[in-house]
Order: structure tokens, then C-alpha cells, then sequence
């Protein structure tokens, strides 16, 4: 069993920042690509960033340039920071991590979401 626990979500005011994480525990062998998805009122989930095992990344164009997605490989822990936020932002975050949980068995794990409400 794979959990992801993610922290660090809240309320800001527009222009503000604010800093996610995103720690993977249980039984698996290691995890490989990590990403950040969120979805608002009213809308589809989304992806916002990934990133892989080796350091790449991936981002929406709706947060280039503003968001920072980085991970910890030894302490197997995603973040991504948020700048110049603006309302748009506003949604629920999740936490999305494939662990190897055997030799060639995969699993999808999701996080249980954190509020980002950027409001003045």
C-alpha cells in the first residue's frame, strides 16, 4: 500500500506565494514520475506539472513561468512552488505518483487534495 500526503495549501492573496509537498510512504520499490493536477468548482481535474525520476518536468502553459515543480528523491517527496498567483488558481491540488510496487507491477497513487484559494 502506497499513501501520498500532501501539505501546504491555503489561502493567498493575489500576487502571493505559496509552497506544496507532497510525501510518499508505504510498501513500494521506488517511485517514478510525480506530478501535481488540481481541479476547480465547476471544471475538469487538470494537470499542472511532472516531473520524473531523472529531474524532468513538464508544465501547463497556464503556469509556466510561475510555478516550480522539484522533487527529494531520498526523502520520495514532490513540491511545487507557487508564484504570482492569481484567482485562476483557485482549485483543489492533488498529488499523483506511479510507484513501483514490484518487478514489473506499477501502481497509480493520488493524494487527497489540499485547498488553494486565492483571494484578496
Amino acid at each position: 500500500q502506497v499513501q501520498l500526503v500532501e501539505s501546504g495549501g491555503g489561502l493567498v492573496q493575489p500576487g502571493g506565494s505559496l509552497r506544496l509537498s507532497c510525501a510518499a510512504s508505504g510498501s513500494f520499490l521506488s517511485i517514478n514520475a510525480m506530478g501535481w493536477y488540481r481541479q476547480a468548482p465547476g471544471k475538469e481535474r487538470e494537470v499542472v506539472a511532472a516531473i520524473t525520476s531523472g529531474g524532468s518536468t513538464n508544465y501547463a502553459d497556464s503556469v509556466k513561468g510561475r510555478f516550480t515543480i522539484s522533487r527529494d528523491n531520498a526523502k520520495n517527496t514532490v513540491y511545487l512552488q507557487m508564484n504570482s498567483l492569481i484567482p485562476e488558481d483557485t482549485a483543489v491540488y492533488y498529488c499523483n505518483a506511479d510507484a513501483r510496487v514490484g518487478v514489473i507491477s506499477y501502481l497509480e497513487v493520488w493524494g487527497q487534495g489540499t485547498l488553494v484559494t486565492v483571494s484578496s
